[in-house]
This record gives C-alpha cells, sequence and structure tokens, in this order.
C-alpha cells in the first residue's frame, strides 16, 4: 500500500486523524499547489488546482497539527464534488 493510499484511508475513516502535512501531501499528488496570500496570510492556505482552478481554503490547525473533524469533513467533501476521490 502507497503512502498516497493510506492517507486517503486515513482521511475517508472517522475514527482517524490526519496532519497538516499529510493533507498537503495528498493535495499536492491530487494536483493541487498551495498558495499564501498576502504577507499577513498567518495559517490561511489555499490549494489551487491550476487545470480547474478549484479552491480549497482552511487554516492550518495550531497549535496541533492535526486537522478537526470540520475540515476533514470539507476535504472530502471538496475532492468528491471534483470527483478525485
Amino acid at each position: 500500500m502507497s503512502k498516497l493510499s493510506k492517507i486517503l484511508e486515513r482521511l475517508l475513516n472517522p475514527r482517524t486523524t490526519i496532519t497538516f502535512q499529510e493533507l498537503e501531501y495528498l493535495l499536492g499528488k491530487l494536483g493541487y499547489e498551495e498558495k499564501r496570500t498576502g504577507k499577513t496570510s498567518g495559517s490561511r492556505r489555499a490549494f489551487i488546482k491550476p487545470d480547474s482552478k478549484h479552491i480549497i481554503r482552511l487554516h492550518k490547525p495550531l497549535p496541533d497539527n492535526e486537522l478537526k473533524r470540520y475540515a476533514k469533513n470539507y476535504i472530502i467533501a471538496e475532492l468528491k464534488k471534483q470527483e478525485l476521490i
């Protein structure tokens, strides 16, 4: 099982958590590029898929690095809408 499939499996499992770094890896493999807007973007992140111009926006979780449940649900919904999962 590849690293990508392990992360995707953990994303889809409601009982597990994933880190922001794992999400960055997953979205990168799916063709998204991270964009930080402005000098004061802080923890706000945008991932843009250049070919479809689809944007996924979220905040980097602080102080811990694990995504909250609502963020996982948002990511899953957006990736399903784009038919990537």
